[in-house]
C-alpha cells in the first residue's frame, strides 16, 4: 500500500486532531483505528480551562482558543457535533471553597481568561435548580461542550487534503512500519500513536494507568440547567492517584438532556457498571440538584481515562525510537486539549515554530520506563 508521510494510530479526538493539523500542514496522513472505543466515545465532551498547574493551563487555554474557531464551523457542517458555549460554574458549597474560587479567579485573570465571581443570590438566579445554602460560584464563560465522537469525524472529514481511515487492529510498530493483525504492513515516514488507554499494548513501558468513570444521562428536560455545573472539590478528586472518588459534575446537552458525572476508580479494566459507585455519584449530584430525583435517567455507562503519574499527557518523539511520536495520557482532558496537542506535534514533526513550550509534556520525562 502506498506510504503516507504519517500514520496516525487512533481515530479518537486526539488522533483526529493530530491528523487534521498534519494534513493542513501539507503532509499525507493515514489513520488506522481498531474501533475498540475509548474516552472520546465515553466522555462528557466538556471543553474547559483547567489550571491545576501551569502546563495544564497552557495546554487547555491554547486548545480552547482553537475550539472557539472550530465549533461554529462544526455545527454548520455537522450539527450533530452539538458544540455549545454554555460556560462553567465552579460551585462553592462553603466559605472555604468560595475562597478557593477567588484564588482560582485571580489565577485565570492573570492569564487573560475572562471569569466572574458570583454571590449566592446571583447563583440562585442563574441556576434555580441548585439547592439553597451554597456560597456562590466562579463563572468561566468561555468554556463549552461538544459531542466528541461527531467532532472527531468532522476533523477527519474537513482537513485540507483527504485523510483515509482504515479500520484494522495494529499488532506492532517497527520503526516506520505498522504491522496489522492480518499480517499486512503499512509504510510511512513516521508513526504517531494516539490510541489512548490501548497505547500500552503497542508501546511497552508507557506509564499509563486506567481510571474508570461512570456517567448517566437523562431524558430531555430543556432549560433545567443552563451552565456546566462542577463542584470546586472536583479538582481535588480529579487528581487523586488511588482509591475511588466521586464529584458533582452536571452538563446540559443541546438536546435538553442532562449528563451526570463523575467518578474515578483505579486499577480496573472491567467495563461493567459498579452499582455502588454509580449510587455514590448520583447521590452527590442530588445533593447539589435535588430535583434530579424527579427526572428519568435513560442510560448509564462507563469509560476509561488514560492517566500518567504526573497528570500531564505525553506529547512528542519517543526518546528511544526516532520515528515514533506519542500523543497519549490525557486522562479526562483529551477532548479539551486535543487541539493544542495536535498543534504541538504538527510543529515538532514539520519543524515549524512551536506554539508553546513542549518540555512539560515531553516523553523524555519517562525515558527510564519506556522500552528502548
Amino acid at each position: 500500500m502506498q506510504a503516507a508521510d504519517v500514520i496516525v494510530i487512533g481515530a479518537g479526538m486526539v488522533g483526529a486532531a493530530c491528523a487534521h493539523l498534519l494534513a493542513n500542514a501539507g503532509l499525507s496522513v493515514r489513520v488506522i483505528d481498531a474501533r475498540r472505543g475509548g474516552a472520546t466515545q465515553a466522555g462528557m465532551g466538556h471543553l474547559v480551562v483547567m489550571d491545576d498547574n501551569a502546563a495544564e493551563l497552557a495546554l487547555s487555554q491554547a486548545s480552547l482558543d482553537q475550539w472557539h474557531a472550530w465549533g461554529p464551523r462544526m455545527n454548520a457542517d455537522l450539527p450533530g457535533c452539538a458544540y455549545a458555549n454554555c460556560g462553567t460554574l465552579w460551585i462553592a458549597a462553603n466559605a472555604e471553597e468560595m475562597a478557593g474560587a477567588e484564588a482560582k479567579a485571580a489565577g485565570l485573570r492573570a492569564h487573560g481568561i475572562a471569569c466572574e465571581l458570583l454571590d449566592a443570590p446571583t447563583l440562585a438566579r442563574l441556576e434555580p435548580a441548585l439547592r439553597t445554602g451554597l456560597h456562590g460560584a466562579l463563572k468561566v464563560g468561555g468554556d463549552s461542550v461538544v459531542y466528541a465522537p461527531n467532532a472527531a469525524q468532522w476533523l477527519l472529514a474537513h482537513a485540507a487534503s483527504p485523510i483515509p481511515v482504515e479500520h484494522a487492529q495494529v499488532a506492532r510498530i517497527e520503526g516506520r512500519r505498522v504491522h496489522l493483525s492480518d499480517g499486512s504492513v503499512r509504510e510511512s515516514g513516521a508513526v504517531l500513536l494516539a490510541a489512548g488507554i490501548h497505547a500500552t499494548e503497542l508501546c511497552p513501558g508507557l506509564p499509563i494507568r486506567p481510571k474508570k468513570g461512570h456517567l448517566a444521562i437523562t431524558d430531555r428536560y430543556p432549560g433545567t440547567v443552563r451552565h456546566q455545573l462542577v463542584e470546586l472539590g472536583y479538582i481535588t478528586n480529579a487528581h487523586q492517584s488511588d482509591g475511588t472518588s466521586v464529584a458533582f459534575n452536571l452538563q446540559p446537552r443541546p438536546t435538553g438532556q442532562l449528563l451526570i458525572g463523575s467518578s474515578r476508580q483505579f486499577d480496573t479494566t472491567d467495563p461493567a457498571i459498579d452499582n455502588a459507585v454509580l449510587a455514590r455519584m448520583l447521590r452527590r449530584a442530588l445533593d447539589y440538584v435535588p430535583g434530579l430525583a424527579e427526572l428519568n435517567a435513560i442510560r448509564t455507562w462507563t469509560g476509561f481515562r488514560a492517566a500518567t503519574p504526573d497528570g500531564l499527557p505525553i506529547i512528542g518523539r519517543h526518546p528511544h525510537h526516532s520515528d515514533l511520536w506519542l500523543a497519549v495520557g490525557h486522562e479526562g482532558l483529551g477532548v479539551t486539549t486535543a487541539p493544542a496537542t495536535a498543534q504541538l506535534l504538527a510543529a515538532q514533526i514539520t519543524g515549524a515554530a512551536l506554539p508553546l513550550d513542549p518540555t512539560p509534556y515531553s516523553p523524555e520525562r519517562f525515558s527510564g520506563s519506556l522500552i528502548a
